[in-house]
C-alpha cells in the first residue's frame, strides 16, 4: 500500500480539544492559497440520523470548509454512540471498516493536492482491539500536529501525546494551542506554550482564541479563516514544493 500525497495528521491530546476547528481553519487557509486541499475524519462517533445514513458535524464541517463533495470517502466510518470506536462497534455490531478507511484515503488522493486528517481522540484511542489511532499514522505515514488545551493540566497532557509520538518515530511538525482566553488569561495559560516547547524541543506553530461565532454543530465558521491566517505558522506545515 502507498500513499503518496502530501498532508497532515491533525491528533489531539484529548477528545473535544479542537481538532476539526484546527483542520478546518487549515483546509480553508490553504484552499484561499490555491491549493486543492482533501479533509478527511476515517472514524467518528457520536453521529446523527439513522444506521446508513448517519452523519458526523465534525466531518460535515471538514467537508463545508475544504468545498469537498465526497463524503463517503471523508468519513468512511460511523458510529451513533459518543464512545471510543472500538467500544461503539462492540455496542453496534459494526467493526470498524480498516480497509475500507485506506481505501477512501487512496481515493482521496486521486482529486486532492494535499490531504488533511483528522484523528478520533488522542494517538492511543483503540479502533479494534489490537489497532490504535497510531497505527493509523503509521500507515498513512503523515506528519502530525498536535491540538493542546491551553490551560492548567496541558502540560502533562501535551507531553505525554509528544513522548506517545515521538517513541513511535513519528514527525510532529508542531503544536496548536486551542481556545486561549482573550481576556483574564491565567498564569497557566500565558506559560504553557512556552514551558512546553522548552521542555519538548517541538515549535508552538500558534494558538487560536475562543471564538463565540464559531459552532461545529451548525456549521458556523465565523472569522475562522483570518484568524487562523493571522495566528498560526501555517508554511510550516506545507512540502517545499507549495
Amino acid at each position: 500500500m502507498s500513499f503518496t500525497k502530501p498532508g497532515i495528521f491533525i491528533t489531539g491530546t484529548d477528545t473535544g480539544v479542537g481538532k476539526t476547528v484546527v483542520a478546518a481553519g487549515l483546509a480553508m487557509a490553504l484552499r484561499a492559497r490555491g491549493i486543492r486541499v482533501g479533509v478527511m475524519k476515517p472514524v467518528a462517533t457520536g453521529c446523527v440520523g439513522v444506521q446508513s445514513r448517519l452523519v458526523s458535524h465534525d466531518a460535515a464541517y471538514l467537508m463545508e470548509a475544504a468545498e469537498n463533495e465526497f463524503p463517503a470517502l471523508t468519513n468512511p466510518v460511523r458510529y451513533r454512540n459518543p464512545l471510543s470506536p472500538n467500544v461503539a462497534a462492540s455496542i453496534e455490531k459494526r467493526e470498524v471498516d480498516l480497509d475500507g478507511i485506506r481505501k477512501a484515503y487512496r481515493e482521496l488522493q486521486n482529486y486532492y493536492d494535499y490531504i488533511i486528517v483528522e484523528g478520533v481522540g488522542g494517538l492511543l484511542v483503540p479502533l479494534t482491539r489490537d489497532y490504535y489511532v497510531a497505527n493509523l499514522v503509521r500507515e498513512f505515514n503523515l506528519p502530525l500536529v498536535i491540538v493542546a488545551r491551553s490551560g492548567l493540566g496541558t502540560i502533562n497532557h501535551t507531553l505525554l501525546t509528544v513522548d506517545a509520538a515521538i517513541v513511535r518515530g513519528f514527525d510532529v511538525k508542531g503544536i496548536i494551542f486551542n481556545r486561549m482566553p482573550t481576556t483574564n488569561i491565567s498564569i497557566a495559560e500565558m506559560t504553557n506554550p512556552k514551558v512546553i516547547h522548552e521542555l519538548t524541543g517541538i515549535p508552538v506553530l500558534g494558538s487560536l482564541p475562543e471564538m463565540d461565532s464559531l459552532s461545529v454543530e451548525v456549521c458556523e465558521f465565523g472569522h475562522l479563516q483570518t484568524i487562523f491566517q493571522e495566528r498560526i505558522q501555517i508554511d510550516k506545515l506545507l512540502p517545499e514544493s507549495f
